[in-house]
């Protein structure tokens, strides 16, 4: 695999390519459910995973720049969920969002390739986060490993793929696009907006996803094969 070469600078993308968050949100949502079938069993059966993914989606995208702290959307898309079953209730909401954070948090954990491949780069170049989620590297037990974070609700919800993310990293960074290299699963948040800004890419791409027509710098299928990139 050839080598991207005059990188001075690495960051990575976190839900999906730090932790498997689909999978954690998912099972989350299944022990909420299974709560809510408990208290309110009417509600229970108009609602499954899928559809409280898609309202919490939905109202993420209605509030996108009104509203960025994802905890409050959260919450906000359990009571619209509620609601559109016919069955309104905060109380019960938010209950049932405390419920979802308490199993979302005892599931985050690394996947296996991440601590050594940030052990492996740390003493060559300085890491940074770049993400639009609100896992931080400390909830990863990621602590030390990263010289900076930049997570959109703590700038105003500006979110990947748009470029202006990209050129707060670049300054922390403290380098020029073409020396940073941006890390991650998403090929629309990811490589699209790493591309839009001028910084390089590697796509993470875990579970041999077909690619469309994009152009990547760089494929990999581990996070391991970061160091046989760089």
């Amino acid at each position: 695999m050839d080598k991207l070469t005059g990188i001075k600078a690495v960051t990575f993308d976190v839900d999906g390519t730090l932790w498997d968050f689909e999978t954690v949100m998912r099972r989350s949502l299944g022990k909420v459910l299974k709560e809510l079938g408990r208290l309110d069993p009417e509600a229970a059966a108009m609602l499954n995973v899928e559809k409280l993914v898609e309202v919490r989606d939905r109202v993420h995208d209605e509030l996108r720049g009104v509203v960025v702290n994802l905890n409050e959307l959260r919450v906000k898309g359990f009571r619209r969920a509620l609601s559109e079953a016919g069955r309104p209730n905060e109380l019960l909401a938010t209950h049932l969002c405390g419920l979802y954070f308490e199993h979302r948090d005892a599931g985050r954990r690394p996947f296996r390739d991440v601590f050594p491949t940030l052990q492996a780069l740390r003493p060559r170049y300085p890491l940074g986060v770049l993400s639009n989620g609100n896992t931080y590297p400390a909830d990863l037990r990621l602590n030390g490993l990263f010289k900076f974070t930049v997570v959109s609700q703590d700038h105003g919800g500006i979110e990947k793929p748009d470029p202006r993310i990209f050129e707060i990293a670049l300054e922390k960074a403290g380098c020029s696009p073409e020396e940073l290299v941006h890390v991650g699963d998403s090929l629309e948040n990811d490589i699209v907006g790493a591309k839009k800004a001028g910084v390089k890419s590697v796509w993470l791409n875990r579970n041999g996803h077909e690619s469309p027509d994009i152009r990547v710098d760089r494929e990999i299928s581990s996070l391991r094969q970061l160091t046989d990139v760089l």
